[in-house]
């Protein structure tokens, strides 16, 4: 029996000889772990949908049936274009009979781009210019129109008599916007367009940011020019002024244009139109943002009135789950019973029913289907780690799971809510993408990845372990990737990864690519890779989240600190050898941890880190913080400014000079603290390079920097 159990290990270990180490030329340069993945579908009427196509050099729009995922039509192809080679973008009015489409873009912010569009008449076979240099063309619902911006004034385009209607003349740059939003809206509430068609299309709501008094921030961007040039726009940081913004309303009848006022406010971070054509839903926060209400403007009299009020003792967030029924009574999700969760309220304001309940969150809010009277959205009610996919009526009964129990499951559905695409994964598998009826039957397998899991199995790759830790009161969910060989008898070097942020989740049953295999290739080299997601961060309800408020870092700290001698107790782990990374929010904690838990780590990589968030957004940051003269000990006493000398361990400092986000000042000044606090420590810069710093050989160029870094000090 001896002889063949060592039989048995002499084997295994021989096929595990054989499989090859993952390298960094692997994971950036040659993409030997990209997955497959779908094109982003565009759901037509009926049961169809689109996608945009390359092949040959040109590119096409192409109708799909969703029964049979088979192409049944080319709807258009620029080799047939005169004058128009490729685009990049496509867009259809209502009744699908014309296209917008879009090419040579020119990036502005992270979403933002200048464009040449053009609208397409599918029937007549026609190419109609709307602009250069212009952003987000809209048709009108009669699709006779396409309202646009330029220049930041907004314009409509009349293509019945080859007309231009100029909205607004005052736009300027880094003063006045119209229809489109400044930089904070963009990043922080996520919209572009500012601008939104009644039905009827009788009326065009915009906002107006005027920017005069927000501080601009500059940016030197090098280039290979012999001068480097300067990239400068304007930039509220926290207890800085926002931009004003003011709603407005066009009528196209008259051809004037309206200021509706909406109470008091500092933000309005949405605005859309009702089933009832003169009635324009309005969302506006307070500076603090923990007083959220939505109002209805009347757009023939101007009057408007609340219809609902949510407020919280730290913040409410934005988002797009709002659904207008065909009486006007509307879809909407809360975190007000201490769970995100989804509500039916009359057109009133006045609450119907709770449609989900629990101690678990609605993650994702997909949709209603008004001939079943159903709802489709997505939540962890299978586990915070996992995402399920889930059915349930208007009122509240006969909830279904459409999807697979565990992993992380995402349905795109078609425009009339009879199927979906799920897109499935988990820690070790790629994504598999199936075709569903909206009952969850699976009808088709469209990609399930089988030659990247084919691939998977040539490699030497270890087991992502998920479990809890107890810390500081709380089960934090964590995973742990340990070697291939692990030797409970031996000492091994730990690094941890985590991000942290508000709402954020690291510690997820689902396919990670990149980083994932970046921290298998660490553990092939003798290290334990942990990560925990501590408190502050998503779905385990509004207290676990909302916990960290007026002290970001603070509690997100300790818990890390916290986990770091946890793990020191281990048998197994040597801990002398205990190192950090992050990156964005997470560089912040990695730099926080390796300072204030001097004790316990050893090192820690920072990459493009806040430093202080004296130095962030508006919006962002006093959601969280309120403003610094409000809370100035809340920005201080966890800034590593003010500690540079608690420096004991290694630290790498990388950030992007180009970084709109989270300005290369926060990497500067935390040089400059360790310098005068004569701390030795090592640092990148990345030239021109933004926020997520890639582009050609840079991603194997920094991964290669944190790779050496890791393995010379820990």
């Amino acid at each position: 029996m001896k002889k063949l159990l060592l039989l048995f290990i002499g084997i295994s270990s021989l096929v595990q000889a054989q499989k090859k180490d993952i390298s960094l030329e692997d994971i950036w340069r040659k993409g030997t772990f990209r997955a497959d993945y779908m094109n982003s579908l565009n759901s037509m009427n009926g049961d169809f949908y689109s996608l945009l196509n390359y092949e040959n050099g040109s590119t096409s729009v192409d109708k799909y049936s969703y029964e049979t995922l088979e192409k049944v039509a080319t709807i258009v192809n620029s080799k047939d274009l005169a004058g128009l080679k490729t685009f990049q973008s496509y867009s259809f009015n209502n009744d699908e009979t014309k296209l917008i489409l879009g090419t040579n873009f020119k990036p502005i912010f992270r979403h933002s781009f200048l464009g040449t569009f053009y609208v397409y008449d599918i029937a007549k076979k026609t190419l109609d210019l709307i602009g250069t240099d212009i952003q987000e063309p809209t048709f009108s619902p009669d699709s006779k129109k396409v309202a646009y911006a330029k220049a930041n004034n907004l314009f409509i385009k009349d293509f019945s008599n080859n007309t231009v209607i100029q909205i607004t003349s005052n736009g300027k740059k880094n003063e006045i916007i119209n229809g489109i939003t400044d930089w904070v809206y963009e990043e922080e509430f996520g919209f572009v367009k500012a601008f939104d068609w009644s039905a009827d299309g009788n009326n065009l709501a915009f906002l107006r940011f005027n920017e005069t008094e927000v501080k601009t921030f500059s940016m030197d961007v090098y280039g290979k020019e012999k001068y480097p040039s300067q990239h400068v726009f304007k930039y509220p940081k926290a207890g800085e002024a926002n931009a004003k913004v003011s709603l407005h309303i066009f009528s196209l009848n008259t051809g004037k244009t309206a200021e509706i006022r909406v109470g008091d406010y500092e933000y309005i971070p949405r605005i859309n139109w009702t089933k009832d054509a003169n009635l324009l839903a309005v969302r506006t926060l307070n500076r603090h943002q923990n007083d959220l209400k939505m109002y209805f403007v009347d757009a023939n009299s101007y009057r408007s009135h609340l219809v609902l009020n949510e407020t919280d003792k730290a913040y409410v967030d934005i988002n797009d789950d709002l659904t207008f029924l065909d009486d006007n009574s509307f879809i909407w999700t809360s975190e007000k019973d201490g769970y995100n969760h989804i509500y039916h309220y009359s057109k009133d304001g006045q609450l119907l029913n709770q449609v989900t309940k629990g101690n678990w969150e609605v993650t994702s809010y997909y949709g209603y289907n008004a001939d079943k009277k159903t709802i489709y959205y997505q939540s962890v009610e299978n586990g915070s780690i996992n995402r399920g996919v889930y059915s349930v009526s208007l009122d509240g009964n006969n909830k279904k799971l459409l999807s697979n129990p565990s992993g992380t499951n995402r349905a795109s559905f078609s425009k009339n809510m009879h199927y979906f695409i799920n897109t499935f994964s988990d820690a070790n598998t790629p994504p598999v993408y199936t075709l569903r009826n909206n009952e969850g039957k699976v009808l088709k397998t469209i990609i399930d990845n089988a030659a990247l899991k084919e691939t998977i199995t040539g490699y030497n790759l270890s087991k992502k372990e998920f479990s809890t830790i107890n810390v500081n009161g709380n089960d934090l969910n964590m995973y742990t990737i340990k070697p291939v060989n692990f030797d409970e008898n031996k000492k091994y070097p730990v690094l941890m990864y985590q991000y942290s942020g508000p709402g954020s989740q690291n510690v997820k049953n689902s396919w990670n690519g990149s980083n994932d295999y970046w921290h298998q290739m660490l553990a092939q080299d003798g290290y334990i890779v942990v990560c925990v997601d501590g408190r502050g961060t998503g779905f385990k309800g509004r207290d676990f989240k909302k916990v960290t408020y007026m002290n970001l870092v603070k509690h997100e700290t300790e818990d890390q600190i916290s986990v770091a001698k946890e793990l020191a107790k281990l048998p197994y782990v040597d801990a002398n050898r205990i190192g950090i990374w992050g990156w964005s929010f997470g560089g912040h904690m990695s730099t926080n941890c390796l300072l204030k838990g001097n004790d316990v780590f050893a090192a820690a990589i920072a990459v493009a880190p806040v430093t202080t968030w004296r130095f962030y957004d508006t919006i962002y940051t006093e959601r969280y913080m309120r403003t610094p003269e409000e809370n100035p000990a809340g920005y201080d006493d966890n800034s590593p400014l003010n500690y540079p000398e608690l420096l004991k361990g290694k630290y790498l400092l990388i950030h992007g000079t180009g970084d709109d986000n989270v300005h290369v000042q926060n990497a500067y000044r935390m040089a400059e603290a360790l310098i005068q606090a004569n701390k030795q420590f090592e640092w990148g810069m990345y030239p021109d390079k933004n926020h997520g710093i890639y582009g050609g050989n840079t991603r194997l160029h920094l991964y290669t920097k944190m790779t050496n870094f890791i393995k010379n000090n820990l």
